[in-house]
């Protein structure tokens, strides 16, 4: 709730809890129990950026943010709250709040692409979770695309360019060192289960352009963009490493703006421990330094987790506005958790911190922020303050209104294939002139076979027919990565496509040949 130009969190009896918009870049946390209240603070947050004209970007994890786009309607325990706190004195009245919806998988909100150019090796080697060995090459892959100008825009990019690396290996490891089939059969495999989680739909064009999410309206609020996460959050990798990539490009892209009144931008990160699990020193340290240079971006990290444990201690200690839900303290590991988010807090003398996190009710909550002059102030315990939109989900039918008549979907809507790695190593196939000998001889009588005749001149009018370089090609692209994108639908295939497909398979069931040196090779992973 956004009053007295300040953001109010909550309140007690005695005072009231207010987060200061020129210190809301010092990032903060928001921690606690499930089902203890940390969507609702999130919500008061997020409307309370949005009155202040700030726009922010979250995940919902569980569809519940969505009712940000609706407005409110009094409860019981709302309208407590509202007359013990005089809250409507102070400017609460319920209403809906301006959204964009996103999702990876284009199915809840506007797709949201990014090519693996942009996404690059360290963040595409934390998705395919590699080691060291496979994770240099791939780096290797990345270097040679960039200076043979082949763009890997998406996953079938890729393999062709892990394909064309090995393939011609002997020509680049001289340059940039050993690169081992194994490690490339390995990277190989991982896509294809990045595929099965959705890779295809997030990993193209037109790429997400940052600034698209640091939007006001009208009447300039604060776009509050949504991602649609509850089926992202099966996929724990690309959730994790898509805000991070978000968070990198930030930092990277916004000016320096310094001191500001208010941020120009708040980002939730909302299962915070998921970037922290696992975590290697070199993400830690990139992280941290994420965290402590952005705020002079202007932008401000909140962290939501359910506990500050969750939370590596240099990253912990840059987090100076904190709101701390109940904590249950059942087990000496929960104890020792309740002991670590007390020791977060700056003692308040009339009670002890430790005893109230784990008997704070649900809606309850430990708040201390910035001070004037960037102190933390003494932990309070008050109740949040409730939203004025909607607390729970919205219809289906309202998110497709609001995302048909988004200014967005014009430029994100659709999905675009231009012409990147995989069609200029495909034309490099198509003019050499050995490929012939390049291919096992029987596959090659297999695809002639089938191949219709090459036009005559005579008859210009007639519309070309593929012949066997085509063909070929076909096959190529077929195992590479499948057929080029169309607008999010599958097209109906002509009679070239199922041959190409038909001798595809039967080329596949020859993996028991004996191949000759080529693409083929390393595309049924027999590199040797």
């Amino acid at each position: 709730m956004f009053a007295e130009d300040k953001v109010l969190i909550g309140c007690n009896e005695n005072t009231d809890v207010f987060l200061l918009p020129k210190l809301a870049n010092r990032h903060g946390l928001i921690a606690g129990a499930t089902g203890t209240g940390k969507t609702v603070t999130l919500k008061v947050m997020a409307e309370s950026f949005s009155d202040l004209g700030v726009p922010v970007f979250l995940a919902d994890m569980k569809g519940d943010i969505s009712g940000l786009a609706k407005a409110g309607s009094d409860t019981d325990f709302i309208t407590n709250n509202r007359q013990k706190y005089g809250l409507d004195d102070k400017g609460f009245n319920f209403k809906q709040y301006p959204v964009e919806f996103w999702d990876l998988f284009g199915q809840k909100g506007l797709p949201v692409r990014v090519t693996l150019s942009e996404m690059g090796p360290v963040l595409l080697a934390k998705i395919l979770n590699l080691s060291e060995a496979q994770s240099g090459v791939l780096n290797i892959i990345f270097r040679v695309a960039d200076e043979h100008s082949l763009p890997i825009i998406d996953l079938k990019d890729m393999k062709a360019m892990i394909n064309y690396v090995v393939e011609n290996k002997d020509q680049f490891e001289g340059e940039y060192g050993a690169i081992a089939d194994k490690s490339a059969n390995t990277i190989l495999r991982n896509l294809i289960a990045l595929e099965d989680q959705g890779g295809n739909d997030f990993f193209g064009e037109p790429a997400l352009e940052i600034g698209d999410f640091m939007q006001l309206d009208d009447n300039g609020k604060g776009i509050i963009n949504i991602l649609d996460a509850q089926k992202l959050s099966l996929s724990p990798e690309i959730y994790s490493t898509f805000l991070l990539w978000m968070l990198s490009t930030l930092f990277e892209t916004l000016p320096e703006v310094g001191d500001m009144d208010k941020p120009k931008f708040v980002f939730f990160f909302d299962e915070a421990h998921l970037l922290f699990d696992d975590m290697t020193p070199e993400f830690g340290k990139r992280i941290e330094q994420i965290v402590r240079l952005i705020r002079s971006k202007g932008v401000g990290l909140y962290f939501i987790s359910q506990s500050p444990a969750d939370i590596p201690d240099d990253i912990l200690a840059q987090l100076g506005n904190r709101v701390q839900h109940a904590l249950h303290a059942y087990t000496p590991k929960d104890q020792k958790a309740v002991k670590v988010a007390a020791e977060t807090f700056r003692p308040n003398p009339d009670f002890d911190t430790a005893e109230v996190i784990s008997n704070l009710g649900i809606g309850q909550a430990l708040v201390s922020t910035l001070d004037e002059k960037g102190v933390p102030g003494v932990v309070e315990q008050v109740d949040i303050v409730p939203p004025q939109s909607h607390i729970g989900a919205i219809e289906d039918e309202l998110r497709a209104q609001l995302i048909d008549i988004s200014t967005l979907k014009g430029k994100y809507g659709e999905a675009i294939d231009r012409e990147s790695a995989y069609e200029k190593l495909l034309t490099k196939i198509d003019e050499n002139p050995n490929i012939e000998s390049e291919v096992a001889p029987e596959v090659l009588e297999e695809v002639k076979a089938q191949a219709p005749p090459e036009p005559v001149e005579e008859e210009p009018e007639q519309a070309p027919q593929p012949g066997a370089a085509d063909v070929i090609g076909g096959i190529l692209g077929t195992v590479l990565g499948g057929q080029t994108k169309t607008s999010g639908k599958r097209a109906k295939k002509s009679s070239s496509q199922k041959m190409v497909e038909k001798a595809a398979s039967q080329a596949a069931n020859t993996a028991a040949r004996e191949l000759t040196k080529g693409l083929m090779r390393g595309i049924f992973g027999q590199m040797k």
